[in-house]
């Protein structure tokens, strides 16, 4: 399974950009999609969470300002962000917990290689 992630990019400060994250490979389905950020000397944290059924989950800081969203007829995830400050500088990677196979009914963890955002004036 691969995540590729693509959206990121400079962006003034109260700008916007929109994320994507495809997935592909053997995919049976995705059970969750999220995606976390890793600023210079920070650790990796959790920005927002998406579950099949639909339960999303953001982290404080971004709550009224990003929207996490996926299509899973195309294995595919979003974050909108917008109102973006500077603060969000850092690197997004986009994680899935996949089940590969009918049987047994196991979740993986993957992870994309990570597109830099960068909210500068």
């Amino acid at each position: 399974v691969q995540l590729v992630e693509s959206g990121g990019g400079l962006v003034q400060p109260g700008g916007s950009l929109r994320l994507s994250c495809a997935a592909s490979g053997s995919i049976f389905r995705i059970a969750a999609m999220g995606w976390y950020r890793q600023a210079p000397g920070k650790q990796r944290e959790l920005v927002a969470d998406l579950t099949r059924g639909g339960s999303t989950t953001y982290t404080d800081s971004v709550k009224d300002r990003f929207i996490i969203s996926g299509d899973n007829a195309k294995n595919t995830g979003y974050l909108q962000m917008n109102s973006l400050k500077p603060e969000d500088t850092a690197v997004y990677y986009c994680h899935a917990q996949v089940q590969v196979s009918l049987w047994p009914v196991r979740l993986s963890e993957y992870w994309g290689q990570g597109t830099q955002v960068t909210v500068s004036s």
